[in-house]
């Protein structure tokens, strides 16, 4: 009987992997500059990292780190909020376990629950309705982050909580959207990005076509890429083959699971929660027009934001951090100067370290730091 793990197997087997890196050395020999591929997302910088593939690539072909990983992106001030709901009375926040150990200028959520507050990390956001349940005196605010990705799963836990009545389940939403990070990043300009992996999980929501207005406005090729070392390596051929082509264009090496237009019960699903908010911080990239989402006001009284009135002053990043850098393409893991040394997973100064999608956290995991 095939498992699931005889499937992944095989998109890691060492033969095709080095099959796609001998076609790939090949096709570059042709290539009219040199092609800097940012993954958006840090799960593709896992793979990166943890299968060696950028060691098979030559010296034309450099991978790019990108801001898509949603608990680095987020502010120091987006933390203390956390931690100044968790100080509230009466109070139990919840969030997705990484989240716990990202510093805020007050310390971290993990500390802040060492203190007293009633802090509650998850893996399942519908787990926060079971505490709002279980918890009716209380106040329970669900503390949600993510991309396109994960949205569907905060609106689902909010429909429950409309369906059911459950009225002491409150949100602070900190939902981001990828394509105003990737522009972002293109108007910056220095990185010197010319391709992109777009990732497959987003587009299996959202549908491929969200790279489109990326494509036409910068003529740069974008492959929505799966997450294993033969599908990034695929997805990378294809690049290739279309910067040696003189083309660029939108393609989908996940074809086994994303469409063009995505998923539209989930679309459906989302829309009907939330909206764009004129503005959202990122760490790293600062100030981006329409870049997350928010509550709708038919849904205000959920909104832990406007219930508990929180402080929105903007908090910089520790000065020997090079998050910021790292998440805009500029700088690798390795070229910070506290990288491995006052910066590590047990006791991190950025959110890149922090995150097990970080790009720090995946150079410490996979380069034989530790």
């Amino acid at each position: 009987m095939l498992t699931l793990n005889d499937l992944f197997q095989g998109f890691r087997q060492p033969e095709v992997i080095r099959a796609l890196a001998a076609q790939i050395t090949e096709l570059a020999k042709l290539l009219p500059e040199p092609l800097r591929v940012m993954e958006v997302c840090g799960g593709h910088t896992h793979t990166i990292m943890k299968y060696g593939l950028h060691q098979l690539l030559p010296a034309s072909i450099e991978f790019v780190h990108g801001p898509g990983c949603p608990v680095c992106i987020m502010p120091k001030e987006r933390i203390d909020q956390a931690i100044e709901l968790a100080s509230q009375p009466n109070v139990i926040l919840v969030t997705l376990g990484d989240m716990i150990r990202v510093p805020g200028s007050k310390g971290t959520l993990a500390q802040q629950r060492a203190k007293g507050s009633d802090i509650r990390p998850v893996y399942d956001p519908l787990d926060a309705l079971r505490i709002a349940r279980e918890n009716p005196e209380k106040t329970v605010v669900f503390f949600a982050i993510g991309f396109e990705t994960s949205t569907p799963m905060t609106a689902a836990l909010l429909a429950a909580a409309e369906a059911e009545g459950i009225e002491n389940l409150l949100f602070h939403i900190n939902h981001v959207l990828v394509p105003p990070a990737i522009h972002a990043v293109m108007a910056d300009g220095v990185a010197k990005v010319n391709a992109f992996i777009g990732p497959s999980h987003v587009s299996v929501i959202t549908g491929a076509d969200i790279y489109l207005p990326i494509v036409d406005r910068y003529q740069v090729p974008v492959v929505v890429s799966g997450f294993e070392p033969v599908d990034v390596m695929e997805a990378l051929l294809m690049m290739v083959r279309q910067k040696v082509e003189g083309r660029y264009a939108l393609e989908v090496q996940y074809s086994r699971a994303v469409t063009a237009s995505g998923n539209k019960a989930a679309q459906r699903l989302v829309e009907r929660f939330f909206e764009t908010r004129e503005h959202f911080r990122w760490r790293g990239l600062g100030d981006i027009n329409a870049s997350a989402l928010r509550l709708r006001d038919a849904f205000a009284k959920r909104d832990a934001e406007r219930h508990f009135a929180l402080n929105q002053t903007p908090i910089d990043d520790h000065k020997a951090c090079q998050c910021a850098d790292i998440l805009r393409g500029l700088a690798k893991p390795n070229q910070c100067k506290v990288f491995g040394r006052g910066c590590t997973p047990t006791q991190p100064m950025g959110s890149c370290m922090v995150s097990s999608e970080g790009a720090c956290n995946a150079y410490y995991r996979y380069m034989g730091i530790q």
